[in-house]
């Protein structure tokens, strides 16, 4: 077999299986049906313009639900729009002036405006990796000029490029030294690496919410550019049809060429099986290999076993689901093999391994506390993009220590999806059957299976716990008072003894920070889902955006769930029993029962991504 070389980051072998139409698949897939450019303009929330400079702003006003998105018909560029103002009076998420700006020779380019309730971004799409200047304009307009209340009014959002934040708490108007219908420029320089660029505009919940009137807030922006800063050898024109069909062909060519370099791994690795012991952590469920491909990138091949039982409709639903997302905090998917029984996912190779390792296990890692603290912040990030930035709703379900993965710079990576699903956002919930790891599992999910992204929430309460703590969340060999980190945690609480949960080996920490920590784990491990805050909000809290929220009451499972029976697990299976504690026992597994299949309302979504059969 001939040597394959990427020049993009791989084509996403699930493409063969199935399609995924959304935003976050034009984002990852590595562009080998458009043609690469080397600058994009985009005018926000208006009609074309061409400045006096002579840059063509391209028209972008089409109207943006609260969870929309758009590509541009050249495929150049990418819009996507996530929040539902309160009492807004304006669904088309745009605004319009007919004054005359000052500090602009385009006056024009700032009389739209596109507006967003909670997170806007844009991406450019076929960029030539290279570096490049950014360029973001800005100008306030619902705000309004006079001696009346309505001039009170703060719009005040945070600015990430590339993930990266560039600025905090931007008030346009503010930056303008007060004036009102004054432009305002930004300029970033900032590197693409994966032939695309991110501009995410993120509303954290400050500023005013109905000056000068109800729901006026959050991002707003009038123009967007990006120019390389290198002499480009590309053509910024929109690809032919012609040009069009020969990417289809590569595309095709090159994702049958993955499938059969990977089923080509599979056969040497089976092959070389008795020559020389692979690499491997058995995890019971699943066995993990490290693999490098041929550009010599480092991979870790998940390979499920035979006794698994997540069959082949799980293990295209966990591949459905890593393909249609794309964040900074989730484990990237290369790609994947099916053969007979055999089934392997190849992700991304994370050299510092899980999380828990790094806090409970042998590990030689040392995790101080700052890097602890962008940990949690970072997982809460992952988390709140699933559930609320996605265009598919997705609750993990098993949110836990070990499925948080640490790279080379320690940044967190939530991982494995197998037991993923695809939250109908018209349901209130999900009665599905309960799959999680004891320890992690909401009281209502455990009990009920009663599954909404608050389920998640919970989870990463109890992560953060164990993140302060360095410990497991149950531990039988400590003193009687410590054995549950959560029940522990709340006697500090209450005691305002929180500083002693923090785990003996961090010689420093900020004592601010930890507090705030504990406080919103206590918040994300409240008995009542509705009592939860969103993961949006945790991350507002942890960034110290907005204040935590008190805590007074414990959790009724904490003060109602008193077992004073130490039966064990092995007894308890062998007598007849009718209490709760033996019923979470038989039901919170992290292998259900596959003979057990209720009705999922989730399915239908899947079939739609998969497509029904195939």
């Amino acid at each position: 077999m001939g040597r394959i070389i990427w020049k993009v980051p791989i084509i996403h072998v699930p493409m063969c299986f199935f399609k995924v139409s959304n935003l976050e698949q034009y984002v990852l897939t590595p562009l080998l049906l458009w043609s690469t450019d080397s600058t994009f303009a985009i005018k926000c929330g208006g009609p074309e313009i061409t400045s006096s400079n002579q840059i063509v702003y391209e028209r972008e006003n089409e109207t943006l639900g609260p969870a929309t998105y758009q590509v541009n018909t050249a495929q150049r560029w990418a819009v996507s729009n996530v929040g539902l103002p309160s009492g807004s009076n304006n669904p088309e998420y745009k605004v319009f002036s007919s004054s005359q700006f000052t500090n602009t020779l385009d006056s024009e380019l700032f009389q739209t405006a596109r507006t967003s309730a909670g997170s806007l971004r844009y991406y450019g799409l076929g960029l030539d990796n290279g570096n490049y200047t950014v360029l973001l304009q800005f100008a306030e307009m619902p705000t309004q000029n006079s001696n009346s209340w309505k001039s009170l009014g703060r719009r005040v959002f945070d600015i990430y490029i590339q993930g990266n934040p560039m600025l905090k708490d931007f008030d346009i108007r503010r930056e303008a030294g007060g004036a009102f219908l004054r432009a305002v420029t930004k300029e970033y320089k900032v590197q693409v690496t994966e032939n695309y660029l991110e501009i995410h505009l993120f509303w954290a919940g400050k500023g005013t919410c109905c000056v000068p009137a109800q729901g006026t807030y959050g991002p707003l922006i009038s123009a967007i550019s990006a120019t390389a800063d290198f002499d480009s050898t590309v053509s910024n024109n929109p690809p032919t049809k012609k040009k069009n069909r020969t990417g289809l062909i590569v595309g095709i060519v090159v994702a049958v060429a993955v499938l059969g370099f990977l089923s080509m791994f599979v056969v040497y690795y089976y092959t070389q099986k008795r020559k020389r012991p692979p690499t491997y952590e058995d995890e019971g469920k699943e066995r993990k290999l490290h693999g490098t491909l041929d550009d010599g990138r480092v991979v870790a091949v998940k390979q499920l076993s035979v006794a698994s039982h997540q069959g082949k409709s799980q293990f295209v639903a966990e591949i459905a689901t890593i393909s249609a997302v794309q964040h900074r905090n989730l484990v990237k998917l290369y790609g994947c093999c099916i053969e007979g029984e055999k089934r392997l996912l190849v992700y991304e190779y994370l050299e510092n391994k899980s999380l828990d390792q790094a806090l409970f296990g042998n590990s030689s890692l040392y995790l101080d506390w700052p890097t602890r603290f962008d940990i949690c912040v970072g997982v809460a990030r992952g988390l709140a993009y699933l559930h609320e930035e996605s265009r598919l709703r997705i609750v993990h379900r098993d949110v836990k220590a070990s499925n948080i993965l640490l790279d080379s710079d320690l940044n967190p990576k939530i991982s494995d999806f197998g037991l993923a699903k695809l939250y109908d956002d018209k349901k209130t919930h999900i009665s599905t059957r309960v799959a999680g790891t004891i320890g992690y599992l909401a009281p209502e999910y455990a009990m009920r299976g009663h599954l909404t992204e608050k389920a998640d929430v919970f989870g990463f309460g109890v992560v953060a716990l164990e993140i302060v703590s360095g410990r497991t969340n149950s531990d039988s060999t400590l003193d009687e008072e410590k054995i549950y980190l959560l029940e522990w945690a709340w006697n500090l609480h209450e005691n305002n003894h929180e500083i002693e949960l923090v785990d003996a080996t961090l010689s420093e920490f900020s004592e601010h920070e930890v507090k705030r920590v504990i406080g919103v784990a206590l918040l994300c491990t409240q008995t009542s889902p509705a009592l939860r805050p969103s993961m949006s909000r945790v991350v507002a809290m942890l960034s110290g955006d907005i204040e935590v929220t008190t805590v007074t009451t414990r959790p009724g499972y904490l003060t109602d769930w008193k077992f004073n029976d130490t039966t064990s697990f092995m007894e308890s299976e062998t007598t007849t029993r009718s209490d709760n504690s033996h019923y979470i026992m038989s039901t919170s597994t992290s292998t259900a029962d596959p003979n057990y299949s209720p009705v999922d309302p989730s399915k239908h979504i899947l079939q739609e991504i998969v497509g029904e059969g195939r």
